[in-house]
């Protein structure tokens, strides 16, 4: 039996050509889940599509990111379908793993899309590691001008206050203030003393 599941993310989409792309598949029962991400692994209508299915049985879907948005979530939802003998049918994508070729070519798109991630965090380490050579700061702006983290050192050195007023005195959180002394250091490589209360200090402190 060929039980099918649509999805949509927000309730103003329309599933309805889901549901006929489905129908036309020739599945006998269809279960749908309407503003439900991707990302939610518990779903009611794939929870009762799930109950329904059976040895022998195939559920079709209009695409793979219907059932799940991550690649890991949809290759462990083919391999417990492979153990209770369920086969799944992707329209769009013409995948079927009851076919031992439909099954290859999944798991070679899964290690196709897993590569991809690899190469695109290997290019983006190796442009980081390129424009620090550069001199070039990587991550957030910091909200403090230099004349501002000065003056809040110097009324933490000085004036004894605490991080939380000199940060409240500049109008930024503590978390702030703590990234951008943080950066000083890193940056100066010493040549700016900072008040002893403040070395060693991190935001989560």
């Amino acid at each position: 039996m060929r039980i099918g599941y649509a999805r949509v993310s927000t309730l103003d989409q329309n599933v309805d050509m889901q549901l006929k792309a489905l129908g036309a598949a020739g599945c006998e029962k269809i279960f749908s889940d309407l503003g439900h991400s991707g990302a939610q692994r518990q779903r009611p209508g794939l929870a009762e599509a799930m109950a329904v299915l059976r040895s022998g049985d195939t559920l079709v879907i209009w695409r793979l990111d219907r059932l799940g948005r991550s690649l890991s979530h949809l290759i462990e939802l083919v391999n417990d379908f492979g153990r209770r003998g369920i086969a799944l049918y992707s329209v769009t994508e013409a995948i079927d793993t009851g076919s031992a070729g439909g099954l290859l070519i999944f798991h070679i798109m899964g290690a196709l899309a897993e590569f991809e991630r690899g190469l695109i965090s290997e290019r983006t380490r190796a442009g980081m590691a390129a424009a620090r050579l550069r001199g070039r700061n990587i991550g957030r702006p910091s909200k403090l001008r230099p004349d501002d983290l000065n003056a809040a050192v110097d009324r933490m050195a000085r004036g004894g206050l605490s991080l939380a007023d000199a940060a409240r005195q500049q109008g930024i959180s503590r978390a702030t203030l703590c990234r951008a002394l943080r950066r000083r250091r890193e940056l100066a490589a010493g040549d700016v003393a900072l008040p002893s209360a403040v070395s060693g200090l991190t935001p989560g402190r």
